[in-house]
């Protein structure tokens, strides 16, 4: 079964990591929705997430879901190429990782910009979105 990555489909620095993901997942581990999107909505839904609040994205895996800084590490584990040893931040306590994560975040839009509307896949990626 295939690890969901949800993701603010509108934010530019969202919509370049789903694209490294994509670039580095050799084993093809992970298919993507946004957060926005009724397939992103459900899986909000199934896990008590708040609806409205896209200042991070969640992992899903199975049963279990991470957000933050603990899913974008557990997706760095799972990559191929050098990304993969940025999972050693695990080892950093998480207060101090979502902090820095959370800043990045809040400020992803005035850094980075955004969309007026959500990532559309290539016919190449089709295969990877679930919406």
């Amino acid at each position: 079964m295939s690890k969901v990555i949800l993701f603010d489909g509108i934010c530019n620095l969202c919509n370049g990591a789903v694209s490294f993901v994509i670039e580095h997942d050799s084993n093809n581990y992970y298919v993507f929705a946004s957060l926005e999107s009724e397939v992103g909505q459900k899986y909000l839904k199934k896990f008590n997430l708040p609806l409205e609040d896209f200042d991070t994205f969640v992992l899903i895996d199975e049963d279990k879901f991470y957000i933050a800084s603990t899913a974008a590490l557990m997706v760095a584990k799972d990559l191929s190429g050098w990304v993969k040893y940025v999972y050693l931040f695990i080892y950093i306590p998480r207060f101090l990782r979502d902090s820095v994560y959370r800043l990045i975040a809040k400020n992803r839009y005035k850094l980075f910009g955004k969309k007026d509307i959500c990532r559309m896949p290539t016919q190449r990626e089709k295969n990877k979105f679930l919406n």
